[in-house]
């Protein structure tokens, strides 16, 4: 009876750090959490279908891990929250993706609105990378442009352009000019 309660006493001892180490209330290091930033940034840019018409933002407190945004296909809002929730010392995932209502109007304006922005010559270096550095959303007519620019006079532009794409009801333009 002696060794079985020493046994026991020893297997629970073990136990305990892994107890606590599943607790969602410890705190993350600094370092942890920021592997769990780049991670979540690069598993999100790998979505498959996640594309220009598509903002997916996250933030990261602890292990846990809030993603926001608006997508276009209800499978990208679902494939964010899986691939996120695989990632090593994610415990919580917090899904607050929006899935943008279907509209043939909506579909039209965004490739009016992709051609007029990145076809236009003085944008085109903008879309040379596979993810672009801006995205832009539309909802029910009302277009919201996020992302980066190189200059002041690039998010002009970008501005103009897309204001001048008939059928908008309005452009929120929330484009930030990041200098390189």
């Amino acid at each position: 009876m002696h060794r079985t309660l020493v046994v026991t006493l020893f297997v629970a001892s073990l136990a305990a750090p892994l107890i606590s180490l599943a607790s969602p209330q410890r705190p993350a290091s600094a370092r942890a959490e920021e592997r769990i930033k780049e991670e979540v940034r690069h598993q999100l840019l790998m979505l498959p279908y996640y594309n220009v018409f598509d903002i997916i933002t996250f933030k990261v407190e602890g292990y846990k891990v809030t993603l926001m945004g608006a997508v276009t296909r209800p499978t990208v809002k679902s494939s964010a929250e899986n691939v996120v929730k695989r990632i090593e010392g994610v415990e919580n995932v917090e899904n607050k993706i929006e899935v943008l209502p279907l509209s043939n109007m909506d579909n039209q304006l965004r490739l009016k609105l992709f051609r007029a922005i990145y076809g236009y010559g003085a944008l085109q270096r903008y879309d040379l990378s596979v993810q672009k550095p801006f995205r832009i959303i539309v909802k029910n007519g009302n277009v919201t442009i996020e992302g980066v620019v190189d200059s002041e006079a690039d998010k002009n532009l970008v501005n103009i352009r897309a204001n001048g794409v008939p059928g908008i009801f309005s452009v929120k333009n929330n484009l930030r000019v990041v200098k390189h």
